[in-house]
């Protein structure tokens, strides 16, 4: 039996991908700058109805940035939250793009969507199979989170918001942090945009020396360590530009949570930390599988009825 075809759209701060795939193996794909709601969703869903109208793609996935309304029964159901972004509150991200297409489809937060495809078919496999708790970290304009348990993201009354997470600040460590919301939570104070801040330089040209690299580390062990204590991951993974940019500081926050932690959960050990703490196996492939990690999910569960 051939594998499903399938569409999905990774919709981001700065571009949008649009992917058809069989199975998880994409077979086109399509980039879109992120100007305006109406321009850029008006023309994803062109690509989407003309890839349809050539073969009958069997389901749809969306990830999007956020935040985003999850909650099936709520009004505003797939429409972006309050967000920074200029023009785009309230937007209607999955009306725009499902709306007409004969096909299940289904939306989560780009990081969740991540995570899936990482559970699938990435970092998250042990033992040939998905692991059963899993936590997807994307560091770089922004920070955010994404959790899959037992196969399914994680939704309650909204999704995830750890970027926003205040953390325990290191001593001697003085820098306000950068978020307009909470100023030193956890996105003000290691995003690209903190980095810049607090090193006065573009994080890729700060030297691995720099004494302040330190903070930064234990800045990010804080989350690390708050995420393992709440949820006990099997896996944390860390990408995004700063993320997966600095082999250098992911050793640093590997120590740091070892150190915090202090020996009190006895599955994280210097011999496991690196198997636990690590970068994502797919890479930049995260976004767009995921994409397709939700359409495939939407098919299952219209099969299952």
């Amino acid at each position: 039996m051939s594998e499903p075809l399938v569409a999905g759209v990774e919709l981001g701060g700065t571009k949008i991908f649009v992917v058809r795939a069989r199975g998880r193996e994409i077979v086109d794909r399509m980039m879109i700058p992120t100007t305006a709601p109406d321009g850029t969703l008006g023309a994803a869903k062109q690509i989407l109805l003309d890839w349809h109208s050539q073969e009958p793609f069997s389901a749809l996935g969306i990830a999007s940035f956020g935040p985003l309304r999850l909650d099936r029964t709520a009004e505003d159901f797939g429409r972006m939250l309050p967000t920074p972004k200029p023009g785009w509150t309230g937007a209607d991200i999955f009306g725009a793009l499902a709306e007409g297409l004969p096909c299940p489809a289904a939306i989560d937060t780009d990081v969740n969507a991540a995570a899936l495809a990482e559970a699938y078919w990435g970092a998250g496999i042990q033992e040939d199979r998905p692991s059963d708790c899993l936590c997807y970290l994307t560091i770089g304009t922004g920070l955010g989170g994404g959790f899959v348990f037992n196969g399914r993201p994680l939704h309650g009354a909204m999704h995830p918001e750890l970027g926003h997470i205040l953390i325990r600040r290191a001593e001697g460590d003085e820098f306000p942090g950068v978020c307009s919301f909470h100023g030193d939570c956890i996105e003000g104070l290691v995003s690209g945009p903190a980095l810049a801040r607090r090193f006065n330089v573009s994080g890729d040209a700060i030297p691995a020396t720099h004494p302040h690299w330190d903070f930064v580390a234990h800045d990010i062990a804080q989350l690390v360590s708050t995420i393992l204590l709440t949820t006990a991951a099997r896996r944390i993974l860390i990408g995004g530009g700063v993320g997966m940019g600095r082999a250098d500081l992911l050793d640093r926050v590997r120590s740091k949570v070892i150190e915090q932690l202090n020996g009190y959960l006895s599955f994280v050990t210097h011999d496991s930390i690196a198997t636990i703490v690590r970068t994502p196996a797919l890479g930049e492939q995260a976004g767009p599988l995921g994409a397709i990690a939700l359409a495939l999910d939407a098919l299952e569960r219209d099969n299952k009825g």
